[in-house]
C-alpha cells in the first residue's frame, strides 16, 4: 500500500521537474541573448619580419647593455662550475672587494673602450644626443648636476659614460666620470664594464679625491636619485632637488663650477605603474629604498620582438642639454646660506634650459617642470 503513493509522487515529480525544464529552454530560446564581457589579452604588436640591419644592431646593443649585470653575474657562476678556476677567481674576488679602489679613484677610463662602436648602435637605438649651450673651458674641475633620474637614465649613460654624443669633442680637455651606487662595483666582471668606461663611486670620498685631480676633472651626479626614479612618467619632468645640498657644498668646496644638465626625453622612455603617494606600493618602494639604498620602480617597455610588453626602453628621443655654468668661489666649511645662494642660481639655469627648449623637445608634455621636493 505505501507504494503506491510514493510512485505518484515520484512520477509527478519526474512530470514536473521534465515540464519546468522544457519552460526554461524555451524561454532562453525566445528570448536575446545578452554578451558576457570577456577578458581581452593586451594586443603585442609585434616587430615585421623585415627590419634594416643597424636596427637590429642597436636593439642588441640597448638588450645586450640592460642585462649587462645579469649575464656578467651568470658567466662568473659558470666559471665557479670549473674547479681548476677557484684559486683565480677567488683571488679575482678577493683583489675587487679588498685592494682594488679604482671606483674611489677615478675608475680605469679607457678612451678606447668609450669609442666603441657598441655605444654608438646604443645611443642611436633612442636615437640619445647632446646639446651644449656654451663652452667649458679645461682650467676647473666641474660638477654636472643630471636631471631628471628617469627609471635607469640611459641618457646620462650616453653623454658622460661613452663618446656616442662625442663629449670629449665638444668640451675638449674635461674628462668625465659619472657616478653610481658603490653596490654596483661588488658584481664581478660588471664593475671592470663600469670602471673601463669611467664610471665610479657616488661617495662622498671619490667625489673629493676625482675633483682633487685638478683643472679638467669633472664628476656627473643624477641628483634626484632613487626617489625622483619613482615619480619618472612620460611627459612630465618632476624633481627631486630642492633638499639636495650635499652636491652643491662638494662643489663649493673643491671651488668646482656647477653645470645643470637637463635631459629632455629621459621619461619617457618607459612606462610605470601608478604609485601615487600613500598607496602600498609608494610604500613598499620607499621601505626598500630605505633598506637597501636604491628602490625598484615597476615599469616596462617593449620587448626585443614587439613594440608594447617587455622591459627594454621604448625609442624615444633624448636630448641632454648642458646649460651655462654656475661659477663659485672655493670654501672649505660653507654656511648653509651660501650653499642655498649657489643652490637657487642652479635652479634658475636649470628653468632656464627648461624654458627654452621645452617646446623643441618636450611638446608631448603633459605639465611644466616641477620641483617636487
Amino acid at each position: 500500500m505505501p507504494v503506491e503513493p510514493h510512485n505518484t509522487f515520484s512520477s509527478a515529480r519526474r512530470s514536473f521537474s521534465s515540464s519546468s525544464i522544457r519552460g526554461r529552454l524555451s524561454s532562453l530560446t525566445n528570448s536575446p541573448l545578452r554578451p558576457v564581457s570577456a577578458f581581452h589579452p593586451p594586443k603585442v604588436d609585434f616587430v615585421p619580419a623585415r627590419i634594416p640591419r643597424r636596427r637590429r644592431l642597436q636593439t642588441c646593443a640597448v638588450a645586450l647593455w640592460s642585462t649587462a649585470f645579469v649575464w656578467s653575474t651568470f658567466a662568473f657562476l659558470m666559471l665557479l662550475s670549473f674547479p681548476p678556476l677557484w684559486p683565480l677567481l677567488a683571488a679575482y674576488m678577493l683583489w675587487a672587494l679588498c685592494i682594488d679602489r679604482s671606483p674611489e679613484h677615478g675608475g680605469r677610463l679607457s678612451p678606447w673602450f668609450r669609442s666603441g662602436w657598441f655605444w654608438r648602435y646604443f645611443a642611436d637605438y633612442y636615437p640619445a644626443s647632446m646639446l651644449k649651450m656654451c663652452d667649458l673651458p679645461a682650467d676647473r674641475p666641474y660638477v654636472f648636476g643630471y636631471h631628471p633620474h628617469g627609471i635607469i637614465g640611459m641618457g646620462a649613460l650616453c653623454t658622460f659614460a661613452t663618446e656616442s654624443t662625442s663629449f670629449s669633442q665638444a668640451y675638449p680637455g674635461i674628462v668625465p666620470h659619472l657616478l653610481t651606487l658603490t653596490s654596483n662595483f661588488r658584481i664581478p666582471f660588471y664593475r671592470d664594464i663600469l670602471l673601463a668606461m669611467g664610471i665610479c663611486s657616488v661617495s662622498k670620498q671619490s667625489c673629493s679625491n676625482i675633483l682633487k685631480g685638478g683643472p679638467g676633472q669633472a664628476i656627473t651626479i643624477v641628483v634626484g636619485g632613487a626617489a625622483e626614479s619613482l615619480s619618472a612618467r612620460p611627459g612630465t619632468a618632476d624633481l627631486t632637488l630642492r633638499k639636495r645640498l650635499g652636491f652643491i657644498k662638494v662643489a663649493i668646496q673643491h671651488g668646482a663650477d656647477l653645470v645643470p644638465v637637463f635631459s629632455f626625453g629621459e621619461n619617457d622612455i618607459y612606462q610605470q605603474m601608478p604609485n601615487e603617494k600613500g598607496t602600498t606600493i609608494y610604500k613598499l618602494q620607499k621601505k626598500f629604498q630605505n633598506v637597501f639604498g636604491f628602490t625598484l620602480p615597476l615599469f616596462h617597455g617593449r620587448g626585443l620582438l614587439n613594440y608594447n610588453l617587455g622591459l627594454m626602453p621604448y625609442r624615444r628621443r633624448i636630448v641632454a642639454v648642458i646649460g651655462h655654468p654656475i661659477h663659485v668661489e672655493q670654501c672649505d666649511k660653507p654656511t648653509l646660506e651660501e650653499i642655498v645662494h649657489v643652490q637657487t642660481q642652479y635652479i634658475e639655469e636649470l628653468m632656464r634650459i627648461w624654458n627654452t627648449y621645452k617646446d623643441e623637445f618636450a611638446r608631448t608634455r603633459k605639465r611644466e617642470l616641477n620641483i617636487i621636493e
